[in-house]
């Protein structure tokens, strides 16, 4: 009996020790929206979009546009809180009207900086909210920089509704660069995203979009439906993919992206 007993109590102790080992791994991608989860002190995660491809087809011009390599790291710098780095490597864009020549650009993308605080969770388990700020600077070319710095705020709220469902909110405002690169205006983008986890490596996101863009050379409302996939291949690596359709005539016809996730 005494036997029997120290050996429960030694599982009774170690239980919490092992649940101490698992890594928060909580990556932000492919989700379109922020998430409230932060990394852990000493810890990096690293989002590489490995492919971002948009298409786009108006009245009077086409517009096709590629990403390689955009990441972001996410660098835990206390229990709640972590600081943001993202660049793009390289960007490509051509424009082309009917019957006429294609502009073609290419270069490197503007530097990124945000930092994330959580105000409840910062596991992101059950109800997890924080607050993310966010710095660009205009260091990329004319081909996919914004030409000139700008900052937002995200306001992230998710609720773990069960172990197969999670839903998320994201508000957020910019002070966004004008299209002439001369200035900021105010823009605004709000997503919803409902999360299926069918078991707890795989992970369906389903989501809407809206944007409202205040830019001085034309006002415009954007709205999008996305389709995401999250494939957890190890305690510390993702793999991960989404399309991204416009469901108005302002809105960017399609988008489909892909990339993969690792915590340092």
């Amino acid at each position: 009996m005494r036997k029997h007993s120290l050996i429960v109590i030694g599982l009774l102790v170690s239980g919490p020790a092992f649940a101490q080992d698992e890594p928060r791994f909580c990556p932000s991608r492919p989700s379109l929206g922020s998430s409230a989860c932060t990394t852990e002190p000493g810890q990096v995660h690293l989002e590489v979009s490995a492919v971002d491809r948009q298409h786009d087809r108006g009245a009077d011009q086409q517009d096709d546009s590629l990403l390689l390599g955009d990441f972001q790291a996410r660098i835990g710098v206390g229990p709640a809180t972590e600081g943001q780095v993202g660049w793009t490597p390289y960007g490509f864009d051509r424009s082309r009207q009917p019957g006429g020549p294609s502009q073609r650009l290419q270069g490197t993308g503007d530097l990124a900086l945000g930092v994330r605080q959580n105000l409840h969770n910062p596991d992101g388990k059950g109800l997890s909210y924080g607050i993310e700020a966010s710095l660009t600077l205009p260091t990329g070319s004319r081909a996919i920089g914004e030409g000139d710095w700008g900052v937002g705020v995200d306001v992230p709220v998710s609720y773990q509704v069960s172990d197969l469902l999670s839903v998320t909110l994201t508000a957020e405002i910019d002070a966004a660069a004008d299209e002439d690169r001369a200035g900021r205006h105010f823009a605004g983008d709000t997503i919803a995203t409902v999360g299926f986890h069918p078991t707890n490596k795989v992970t369906l996101y389903t989501e809407a979009e809206f944007l409202r863009d205040l830019d001085p050379s034309g006002r415009s409302s954007k709205a999008y439906a996305a389709e995401g996939l999250a494939i957890r291949v190890s305690k510390r690596a993702s793999l991960w993919a989404e399309t991204v359709t416009g469901l108005n005539t302002a809105s960017t016809d399609l988008r489909a992206f892909a990339g993969f996730s690792v915590l340092f």
